[in-house]
């Protein structure tokens, strides 16, 4: 396994998923194994990579036992080279047991040994804080927050970087914060630059990954087909590009974490 890293963000429809299908087309583009464990109920990832319903790992979960969700991997259509497991609507009632160091590592512990084949783990978070995004964070490498330019989005930023250094301090110090990508940009926006320009202020400009993912219709249509954003060819390529730039920041990224 070369890493996992969390995606998250306590706002919803930022387009975390948007952004985890993303790097996971520009990581088979550049040629890498990949697994992407999708944690929200909703299991949109799962679902435009061609996995429709569960895959069991909620009953991974209940069980607990020590590389337990090997047996919850299934193919994705896009690419043999990549695989998926997803809880689907049953992530809503699942909550881990015991006291707050042990249900944090419940994630961590089904998927011991499960993903030492790929080249990295991409782990979705649903919207949200709570128990399942702890849960990811404790079995990450590296956190990536994903957000948009809006007085809304910046204004859960605090209380993710506090959620962050918390998983940090308490469950994993290995756990390192990779950055911020912010998706959906429009072109010409005086307010959403004035955003930008704010978060920057919040998180520190060195953590915001440039450039910023731009609004384009064609990531909807890909995630409508359940195709890889790179498929498009020079339909997506403004994006694809950018994608492939957030890749190769992200192994840059993982490779010194784990060192």
């Amino acid at each position: 396994m070369m890493a996992r890293v969390a995606i998250l963000n306590q706002k919803g429809g930022v387009g975390k998923t948007t952004v985890t299908l993303g790097l996971v087309s520009a990581a088979l583009s550049a040629g890498r194994s990949a697994l992407v464990v999708d944690l929200d109920p909703q299991a949109s990832a799962a679902w435009a990579l061609g996995v429709d319903g569960p895959s069991g790992l909620v009953e991974a979960l209940k069980g607990g036992g020590s590389g337990a969700a090997s047996n919850s991997i299934v193919p994705s259509s896009w690419d043999p080279a990549l695989q998926v497991i997803s809880g689907g609507l049953g992530m809503q009632q699942w909550l881990p047991e015991g006291g707050p160091k042990t249900s944090a590592r419940a994630l961590g512990k089904v998927l011991k040994g499960v993903d030492d084949d790929h080249d990295v783990t991409f782990i979705d978070c649903p919207a949200g804080l709570g128990p399942i995004t702890v849960n990811a964070l404790a079995a990450a490498d590296v956190a990536l927050v994903v957000t948009e330019s809006s007085a809304f989005a910046n204004n859960t930023m605090a209380a993710v970087a506090d959620v962050i250094d918390d998983v940090w301090d308490q469950v994993n110090p290995d756990l390192d914060l990779g950055g911020v990508i912010v998706n959906r940009q429009p072109a010409i926006s005086s307010e959403a630059q004035s955003r930008f320009d704010e978060l920057g202020k919040i998180v520190g400009k060195r953590s915001i990954w440039k450039p910023a993912i731009p609004q384009r219709v064609i990531v909807a249509e890909a995630l409508g087909a359940r195709r890889p954003i790179h498929s498009y060819g020079a339909r997506s390529a403004d994006v694809s590009n950018v994608f492939d730039a957030h890749y190769r920041k992200l192994e840059r990224t993982l490779q010194k974490a784990r060192s």
